[in-house]
């Protein structure tokens, strides 16, 4: 079961139900708060939505908080929790994400609205909680992050995360964030890439009551809700220009003002970025403000793909195919020689996400005692189709809008159109794999 929902009034239950599993899978409803924990104990759950009041004439959230924290004391078994409440007070939103909420949202809700903070949820957690619980490669380039990681994090310089799409940057600023003199406070990502121009700052910096058309109450923005912790701005690169002004006023000033307010706040954040565009992109004024770059730059991290670091493939495919085979219940089986000389001789494009996809796939499939070659499906990511353009030494460079439709159009082949799976494999939200797919016309 992939989504979970827990609200007391079955309208809004059987609505959000209908709307999410014709995009999600199965989504069963809860009505009452003392069948979570066995709906929990029964199968996986990955993601909760979660009312916040249950009791009549009880509008403080009391309720709710509690059971978020029963549900994150899951661990790593928790699901993503998104909570819900018609009373979209400031201090129970910011509550609830300080808490370790994802998100929330306020009923009435918007339906592309809670359709994207659901599949971002999603996104997240199959990003990180498929990962290893550390930074795994005793390769040099492992080696060398680590002890970057170990020397950059008790400071509170801001820190850019450069590399390659499925490498594992979001691991690298929770791993910053972890070791962090703010390591008991909020970590906070937020997808930039699935934030649309017209309501980016509405996200990023809240707004008051009544400041836009559809702003029936007052919200916090991410900056609010990260108060003390660390911001982690993922894809930061997709900022329109008119976004990264405003980005980099807050981050200049240190205050920002939310939609409707005649009055700054103080921030107080961390701020850890991070995007998968080729670092000389990011010199590109008409792309990225310099001012932004210097802002966001002060320490660079830049996470090795796959390709560089493959004596630590047999230790990853470890991991990978123990993981697997406990989650599906099958037996612990490990790769061949050949297999391991296959895993080695591959590319990786799509780093370790892709090799994570791999073992699942092996751990599901596999008929043998051990994992071979052919289980692993390498040969499936070799060449690019006729409609991905491929880069010569020599030839005039391409612009990195054909370069983004190649790897759009891979993606989407490799997961034989599941939106799903080729938003898993290019490192995206499946909000911005869509409106990717919109803006080439794929």
């Amino acid at each position: 079961m992939a989504i979970l929902i827990l609200d007391d009034d079955p309208d809004v239950g059987t609505a959000a139900r209908l709307l999410l599993q014709r995009r999600f899978g199965p989504v069963r409803v809860l009505q009452q708060p003392a069948e979570l924990a066995g709906a929990l104990a029964a199968e996986p759950v990955e993601l909760l939505l979660l009312d916040m009041n249950f009791l009549p004439g009880h509008t403080d959230g009391a309720q709710g908080l509690a059971l978020l924290r029963q549900v994150l004391q899951l661990g790593a078994k928790a699901p993503r929790v998104i909570v819900m409440t018609a009373y979209a007070e400031v201090s129970l939103a910011v509550a609830s994400l300080k808490d370790g909420a994802f998100d929330f949202i306020t009923k009435p809700w918007d339906n592309p609205k809670l359709v994207a903070t659901v599949a971002a949820a999603l996104a997240s957690r199959q990003a990180v909680n498929m990962q290893p619980s550390t930074l795994l490669g005793e390769s040099r380039p492992m080696r060398d992050l680590r002890a970057l990681i170990q020397s950059v994090a008790p400071t509170e310089a801001n820190v850019l995360v450069l590399g390659e799409m499925g490498s594992g940057k979001e691991l690298v600023a929770r791993e910053i964030h972890a070791q962090s003199k703010r390591a008991d406070q909020t970590f906070l990502a937020v997808d930039l890439g699935a934030l649309s121009e017209t309501t980016l700052e509405s996200e990023l910096f809240g707004h008051k009551r009544g400041s836009f058309t559809d702003a029936r109450n007052e919200r916090p923005g991410r900056f609010q809700a990260a108060e003390g912790g660390t911001l982690f701005l993922d894809e930061v690169a997709n900022l329109p220009l008119a976004g990264q002004a405003k980005l980099l006023t807050v981050l200049e000033r240190r205050e920002l003002t939310p939609l409707g307010a005649d009055r700054a706040q103080a921030v107080n954040v961390r701020i850890v970025s991070a995007t998968n565009l080729a670092e000389p992109a990011l010199f590109d004024a008409q792309r990225f403000r310099p001012d932004l770059l210097y802002r966001l730059n002060t320490i660079v991290l830049r996470v090795p793909p796959l390709r560089e670091r493959r004596d630590d493939l047999p230790l990853l495919l470890d991991h990978y195919l123990s993981h697997y085979a406990a989650q599906y219940g099958k037996p612990l089986r490990f790769c061949s020689a050949a297999a391991l000389d296959a895993a080695r001789a591959h590319d990786w494009h799509g780093n370790v996400r892709a090799l994570r996809h791999a073992c699942e796939r092996a751990v599901i499939l596999a008929p043998g005692a051990l994992i071979e070659a052919a289980d692993l499906a390498l040969q499936n990511a070799a060449p690019a189709p006729a409609s991905s353009p491929a880069v010569e030494l020599g030839t005039a460079p391409l612009p990195l809008s054909a370069l983004e439709r190649g790897a759009l159009v891979e993606a989407m082949r490799s997961a034989q159109g599941n939106i799903s799976q080729a938003a898993r494999l290019l490192g995206l939200s499946r909000a911005a794999l869509y409106r990717r797919l919109e803006k080439y016309g794929l």
